[in-house]
């Protein structure tokens, strides 16, 4: 989605899972380990990136998706106030320290539920329209955005579609849900530590990441609460190689998503021995290179009172 787009608490809850697209390996075959010492393949590093993030491992899957140079860059751009990357990547992914620094806030729990209770509290019919509306805007939106590859549309596509076709049926203006899912990520922007406005520049990408594995556990608990069960879903991955030629490499992805099958093919090359995610290297090339942040404030978070009088 655009940076700047608005998207209603609930909604960006719904597309917010793809913050959290990230699949747990399923059982290997046997014999098809690497041997001690030996880099991952292709297929296995593909697993090894997705259980990163399964497991809420955020730095751990930043320092094995890009190589050792390329991840200082990286970090020097974080320092500098440049990027963000890898959180960059992800829907709203610019308006996270604004969300942290809203949920983390004195009292933010009553202000929030408040915003929801006025809007959005027992609206599921319309809010199932806005989700299938933003659905199909999302879908459109991939094809003709630029700095996207043919694999991410084709991926991220699946996605919203499934995501979409799971919000038609899910509880997305229940009361109780989102108070107790408020109380949870409120509880959690707090531990984190990321509140300041300087947080993520001071503290630099690995240490700014390691913080948020807690936080994008919590928003997986509070997603079970409305019929998205993350980890069970997504520890369905089969990861495959297709093909290599060299220093290139296709794997294909499968695994399940929202109720929906989700099957995809991802470029992977070589680097000094290690496979890398073609896109991943691309993205975060442009990032330590000329990234730049948008606005990092969430529309809706940063303006809780606002946004309650405008309805």
């Amino acid at each position: 989605m655009p940076p700047h787009a608005p998207l209603p608490p609930p909604t960006a809850l719904l597309f917010g899972v793809l913050l959290l697209a990230g699949c747990r390996a399923a059982d290997a075959p046997p014999g098809s380990a690497a041997l001690p010492g030996t880099p991952p393949g292709p297929a296995q590093t593909v697993e090894r990136l997705t259980a990163h993030l399964h497991d809420d491992d955020l730095d751990g899957f930043a320092r094995e998706a890009v190589p050792p140079a390329l991840h200082d860059r990286l970090d020097a751009a974080w320092r500098a106030g440049r990027t963000r990357w890898p959180l960059d990547e992800l829907p709203f992914g610019v308006h996270l320290p604004g969300m942290l620094q809203a949920l983390a806030a004195p009292g933010s729990e009553a202000r929030l539920q408040a915003v929801f209770d006025h809007q959005f509290a027992g609206a599921d019919l319309q809010l199932h329209g806005a989700a299938v509306s933003l659905g199909l805007f999302g879908t459109q939106y991939l094809q003709t955005a630029r700095g996207y590859g043919d694999a991410e549309r084709q991926h991220y596509t699946q996605l919203i579609q499934a995501a979409a076709g799971w919000s038609t049926h899910a509880p997305l203006g229940d009361r109780g849900r989102a108070r107790q899912g408020l109380a949870a990520l409120a509880a959690a922007a707090r531990r984190s530590g990321l509140a300041a406005p300087d947080a993520f520049q001071r503290i630099g990408m690995d240490e700014g990441l390691r913080r948020m594995g807690p936080f994008t556990a919590a928003f997986k608990q509070a997603l079970t609460a409305y019929g998205l069960d993350l980890d069970a879903d997504l520890a369905s991955l089969q990861a495959t190689l297709l093909q290599q030629t060299g220093d290139s490499a296709r794997v294909r992805m499968r695994y399940r998503f929202a109720g929906a099958d989700i099957d995809t093919i991802v470029p992977m090359q070589r680097i000094d021995g290690r496979w890398y995610l073609v896109e991943f290297l691309r993205h975060a090339e442009a990032a330590a290179s000329t990234g730049t942040l948008a606005a990092t404030t969430h529309p809706i978070l940063a303006d809780t009172g606002t946004a309650a009088a405008a309805k």
